[in-house]
Order: C-alpha cells, then structure tokens, then sequence
C-alpha cells in the first residue's frame, strides 16, 4: 500500500474523531446491536478479508467467480450446522431484515402462484390479500415485509412469558395463508417458539413455516439441551440466521436456507425485457458489495463447527449468571424462561412499590455507570393483555471477562434507582389530546416542534450537528408507550430523519 497524503490523513483523523462519539463495539459495555467474540484476531482477519474483495460486484459472480464460492462455502456451513439436506439452497443477504423480506416475498409468490394453477375451487382466493400470521414478538423485519409486498400480518398474542398458544396460531390457519412464522428465539423476550407443534400444524394445512433464527441461529446450533428447531424439523420449509449477530462477521450478512431448490427460485428476480444485460437478482439488491460475505466466510473457515462451540458455552456461562443475579435483586425479574443468550428485563410486581425496580430508569443508571442496555416500550396486543416495558441484554462471549464490572453495575443500579416511579407522560398526552394534535397529520416541521417541547431537538453542538437526544431515554419510551402507534411511529421517524440532515447553511 501506498503511504497516505496528509489530505487524505486528515480525513480520516476527522473519521477518528466522529466515531470516538459512538457507542464502544468492543469489550462488551454494549449489550445491544453488536456482537463481539472477544477475538481480535477474527476482526483481523475479516478487516484483510473484506480488502481483498473491495472493488468485487456481487452482483454478477459469473464475472466474480470468487462471489459464488465465497457463498457456497457459507451456505453449506449453514445448511449442516441448520440441519439441512442435500436439497435444502440458500443465499447469503446483506442482514436479518433482508432475509425475513425474501421469505415472505417467496411466500407471497409461491402462494399466488397456487392461486392460478390449482384447483378451481381456489380462485374467489385471487381477489384476496394472502397472510402471514405469526405471534406478536415476531421481529418488526415481517411488519416491513408485510407493508412492502402487500401481505396482511395476522400476528396472535401471546402471554405474560412470549409464549404463544399453538392453538391460537391454528384457528387462524387458513386457504389465505401464505406463510406461519415462528421464532428461534424472539427478540423481545428470547423466548423458543413451540416450532415443532406450529410446523407440524402448517403442514397439515399445507401452509409453508419459516423460522425466524436471525439472532439466535448460529447461537443455539451449539446451546445444547433444545427440543428440534430448525431445519430438521419437518415441515419447516424455510430458516434465516445472521452471519453478523453470533456468527460474528461484520455487519450486513445472513443466510436465508430454502427447504428445496423449486421454492428458492420463486425469490429471485429476473428479467430481460429492457435493452440492458440481463438482470438476475436472488436478492433484494443488485450491485452489492462482498466484503461482509467475504469476512464471514473467512470467520467460518478460521472457527469451524468447534469454535463456534467454545464461543457459545462462553455465552451461556454469561447469560446463566445473569440470569441468576437479576433474579436475584430485589424488585427486578426475568421475563419467562429465555433460551439462548438474550434477557429481558421487567419490574417484579410483587414486590412492594417501595421495593420495585423500573426496568428503564435501571437502564438509564446503567449507562451512566458504563454499559448500554436496550430499552422496550410496553406494548398493548389485539386482545387487549398488555406486555410489560422490559430491558433487553444481549450477551456475547466478551461478556464475560466483564462480567464483575458488569454485575457491579447492574446492582448498584437497580440500588438507586429502587422505589422510583416510572416515567409517566400522562399529562403531556393530555395536552396533545387537548390541543387536537394527535388529529392532525403532522409535517416535518410540526413534528420536529413537538419533539422540541418533549426534550429532544435543542441546537447541537456536536461535530456532526445531529439533532441530540435527551440525556435519560426512560421518559421518551413511556411516551411511546402511551401515544397511538402511528403518532408515535412518526415522531420516530422525526428524530431519525433528523439525525442524517445536512446543517443549515
């Protein structure tokens, strides 16, 4: 390589320092969004990976032969540790979202395609919205996909613990269902789907199962002690895990496995009907970089099925002892029985008011002593049983060389924060009420005026000049929770849009 210029060294200088802003990636102070073996020789080697594929289009590996290698080698990873056979197919895609959006997109177009060439009783179907039901902790990546490609989500709700009734999920089967999703585990509140019985039941009824393995896939192949959830069990036809979660690469990988090769193929894109070359699309990108595909291969190659293992059982060490010590402190539980590596965190009602803990303000306190949890709003289902405001902690393998600090914190937290009232933005609704602001749609301006009286949107004086966000995040999530889902939804999207605008001039 040649050495830099000093133009081009005081640019990256400028990156050094916008990025010393950022939450830490390494050494487990961030219990959300990044996973960290603890390795620095797998960021090593996935940083050299990712140069050396730099310049390739994946979009075409006939001309990158390199492309369609690096992905057959991942894919086959998958398909063994997933249980997959000779006839199961996949691709890697740029992340989770991705991978549940092809699932549904091949749902909707192997369900329609039935719709035209079956049995003539199934056409009054064809001026219908098929459906994907799945329980109310599915990833928000089905709301996307749903809203994207024109399917209804038909989502069950579920108990006090995440866990679903496979009957409920039955009584909604149906000739407009196009696919059943369930969780390995969900997200919210890491709880192991019952995937056996709702596969089972959907192939009875002829309706495709996909299990939704992104964040725990490459995490409970190697858990140990779990009733069959993935591809081995039948009439699952389709299973999404995330190279970029407890594979460890950077981000944007996943793998989407197909059941056989006639269902994968109806998630392509193809076409030849322009004047250009022909475009063939197994993904919902066309050019698209190989560096993330290209670290994860290299990752899976260095680790292998055994180093995956000692990875894992570092997490479960982790997650166990955590498990115990939340137990454990007065006026916190944890939610149900999680499987895998996640937790979440609720206030113990039954302890005395004087004696519980909200979840959030124990976040907020959290991060003032050094490590960031993830905050979830409370969350009211179609049948009126309301889900508590929780904390989320993703434990990875670096988890536990921190663990002492780590517990420290977590329990001199809750200490202080014990017996305070949860953030109540009652009388702020009240106003918006009053004033006929949750009546009105609200443009970019009038939202952005709002967050302002909320906290959020005083000038900044960051290098970035993004629009700041309040100091303690418990009393902006109580207001999630009592807005209506689209007021607050676009209040949201307010605070996001604003964080990538370019300073007035």
């Amino acid at each position: 390589m040649q050495p830099l210029s000093a133009e081009s060294q005081a640019i990256l200088e400028r990156l050094r320092r916008l990025r010393s802003a950022d939450a830490a990636t390494h050494g487990g102070r961030v219990l959300s969004y990044v996973y960290d073996s603890g390795l620095a020789e797998l960021d090593d080697l996935a940083t050299e990976a990712m140069r050396l594929v730099q310049p390739v289009n994946g979009l075409d590996p006939t001309v990158f032969p390199s492309v369609a290698t690096l992905e057959r080698e991942v894919v086959g990873f998958a398909r063994t540790v997933l249980h997959g056979d000779d006839d199961t197919v996949g691709t890697v895609t740029s992340g989770g979202t991705e991978s549940c959006m092809l699932a549904v997109k091949t749902a909707r177009d192997v369900w329609a395609a039935a719709q035209i060439s079956g049995d003539p009783a199934t056409q009054p179907m064809l001026g219908l919205r098929p459906r994907v039901i799945a329980p109310s902790t599915v990833h928000a990546a089905f709301h996307k996909a749903a809203h994207y490609f024109g399917l209804d989500l038909d989502l069950v709700p579920v108990d006090a613990e995440g866990r679903v009734n496979v009957a409920d999920l039955v009584a909604r089967f149906g000739p407009d269902v196009a696919l059943v999703v369930v969780s390995a585990p969900s997200y919210p509140f890491g709880t192991l789907d019952p995937i056996e019985e709702v596969a089972s039941a959907a192939a009875r009824y002829g309706i495709p199962c996909h299990v939704d393995a992104c964040i725990g896939g490459f995490a409970l192949a190697w858990w140990g002690d779990l009733p069959p959830w993935d591809l081995a069990v039948p009439g699952v036809t389709s299973i999404s895990a995330d190279l970029h979660k407890y594979g460890y690469a950077p981000k944007g990988a996943s793998v989407l496995l197909q059941r056989d090769r006639d269902r994968q193929r109806q998630q392509f894109f193809a076409t030849a009907r322009w004047p250009g070359y022909p475009v063939v699309n197994p993904t919902l990108l066309g050019s698209k970089s190989a560096g993330a595909l290209a670290a994860a291969w290299a990752i899976v190659q260095r680790l292998g099925s055994d180093g995956f293992a000692d990875l894992v059982a570092s997490c479960r060490r982790s997650t166990e002892q955590l498990h115990t010590l939340i137990d454990g402190t007065v006026g916190l539980r944890v939610v149900g029985s999680p499987t895998g590596p996640l937790i979440a965190v609720e206030s113990d009602t039954s302890a005395s008011k004087r004696s519980r803990v909200d979840p959030h303000h124990w976040a907020d306190r959290v991060a003032e002593l050094g490590f960031t949890l993830q905050m979830q709003p409370g969350f009211t289902q179609s049948n009126g049983f309301a889900l508590p405001r929780t904390t989320h902690l993703t434990i990875t393998p670096v988890t536990e060389r921190m663990l002492p600090e780590l517990s420290a914190a977590l329990t001199r937290a809750a200490d202080d924060v014990r017996g305070k009232a949860p953030a109540n933005p009652r009388f702020a609704v009240q106003v918006l009420r009053l004033s006929g602001a949750l009546g009105r749609e609200l443009t970019a301006d009038k939202a952005f005026a709002l967050l302002t009286r909320f906290g959020i949107g005083a000038s900044a004086s960051t290098d970035d000049a993004s629009t700041p966000l309040p100091s303690k995040m418990a009393p902006l999530m109580a207001l999630v929770e009592q807005l209506p889902a689209e007021f607050a939804e676009r209040l949201l999207i307010e605070v996001l849009a604003r964080q990538a605008e370019p300073a007035s001039s």
